[in-house]
């Protein structure tokens, strides 16, 4: 007699997404030439594993079994799926005209570690490089660009969780000049918190109290503006780590965090409706 239970399971997601996806697979098998009927699954059940993967964590060895395929078929179709949603991220620039064409009052821009189960890897100075002292795990340092309502317009390129958003921000390819050019042709303003103290015009940051000294009564209302309406950024992480289980631990190769979540900001927008 079998010990196995079979269950019956719904996936919290708009099927219209997991047809969006169903379709770019199936354009990606058109594109590699995949004759029909030599896959084991079809485009859909291939979205829903991968949907999956990003909505509750499911573990590969779990989505081969209810696939009925081995665990190197399941990866592969893991990062397949991974990939083509990617593709359809908004790029920097599409992501600040869309903020320009929602006529948004500023921007927010905020860093987020994505936690992984990476092994300890030397970096400079003998330091271990995806090591997070702040957060005291290893993780993927990736910076999110949000709208004034805190939801996400733009991830960046992973970086090692042991440096500092400042750093992150200073090496996110064309993030400072575009956000300049925003800022010097509409006015539109990015907020952080004092971690990205002095890194550009375009940046509003909170005063910082001075040595032996203290702020002023100006400075501290204006302190109390800046965190107050830069406080909503950290919607646009929760709404990225709640929503997808995946990412709030990857065990696959830190690097590919940049394309997870990437991804998962595809799949948000399309269950929010922000998708073109």
């Amino acid at each position: 007699m079998s010990s196995s239970v079979t269950y019956t399971a719904t996936l919290e997601i708009h099927r219209e997404t997991v047809e969006y996806l169903s379709a770019l697979l199936a354009a990606r098998r058109t594109e590699l030439g995949t004759r029909s009927g030599t896959r084991a699954l079809s485009t859909f059940d291939h979205a829903v594993l991968v949907l999956r993967w990003f909505l509750d964590g499911t573990r590969i060895r779990q989505l081969a079994a209810d696939n009925t395929i081995s665990r190197s078929t399941a990866y592969e179709y893991l990062h397949e799926g991974i990939d083509v949603l990617a593709a359809q991220a908004p790029d920097l620039a599409a992501a600040l005209a869309e903020a320009k064409a929602a006529e948004s009052e500023h921007l927010n821009l905020d860093g987020t570690v994505i936690r992984t189960d990476r092994i300890s890897t030397p970096g400079p100075n003998g330091a271990d490089l995806w090591w997070s002292g702040k957060h005291k795990h290893h993780g993927g340092n990736i910076q999110v660009l949000s709208d004034p309502r805190g939801f996400p317009l733009w991830t960046s390129h992973v970086r090692p969780g042991r440096e500092h958003d400042t750093t992150c921000a200073k090496a996110a390819e064309g993030l400072l000049p575009l956000l300049e050019q925003a800022a010097a042709e509409t006015g539109l303003l990015t907020l952080t918190d004092l971690g990205y103290e002095n890194l550009s015009p375009a940046i509003r940051t909170p005063v910082k109290k001075p040595k032996n000294a203290q702020l002023t009564d100006e400075q501290k209302a204006y302190n109390q503006v800046i965190r107050g309406v830069h406080a909503i950024a950290e919607r646009a992480n929760s709404l990225l780590k709640t929503t997808f289980k995946a990412l709030r631990r990857v065990s696959l190769d830190p690097w590919r965090i940049s394309t997870i979540v990437a991804a998962a900001l595809v799949i948000l927008r399309l269950e929010h409706g922000r998708h073109t």
